[in-house]
């Protein structure tokens, strides 16, 4: 997986800090880079979400960045049993979820209202 260590480096991560966002230790990291040792299923599933690309582009099977594919109904999302951001894994609380969907409900409502200003519109209460 060369293409690991590319992936790794665009981010400006070390081996180390690699393996511990992804749970592993650095050797492996290694190994994975050298093609010496092939990631489980759940690491690749770990390295897809904090690389956002697909496994098979991980695995090499296309030849182009894909990125991976978000549910269309983010609350659908939001009540998997656990959830990766940015490489690190969390299991939310119905309170924790309710909060993440009132701070998106926020932050859609002033992206709208960013873009009509754009488009000249005045924004309406």
């Amino acid at each position: 997986m060369k293409l690991l260590k590319k992936l790794r480096e665009e981010k400006g991560l070390t081996q180390s800090e690699l393996g511990k966002k992804l749970g592993i230790s650095p050797s492996t990291v290694g190994m994975y880079e050298q093609g010496r040792r092939v990631p489980d299923v759940p690491i690749l599933k770990k390295m897809s979400a904090f690389f956002n690309v697909s496994i098979d582009y991980l695995l090499e099977n296309v030849n182009h960045n894909v990125p991976t594919k978000m549910p269309k109904d983010l609350n659908k999302f939001l009540q998997q049993s656990e959830i990766i951001f940015d490489g690190d894994t969390y299991n939310l609380t119905d309170e924790d979820r309710d909060l993440v969907m009132k701070s998106l409900e926020v932050a859609f409502l002033a992206a709208k209202r960013a873009n009509k200003r754009k488009k000249g519109d005045t924004p309406t209460k």
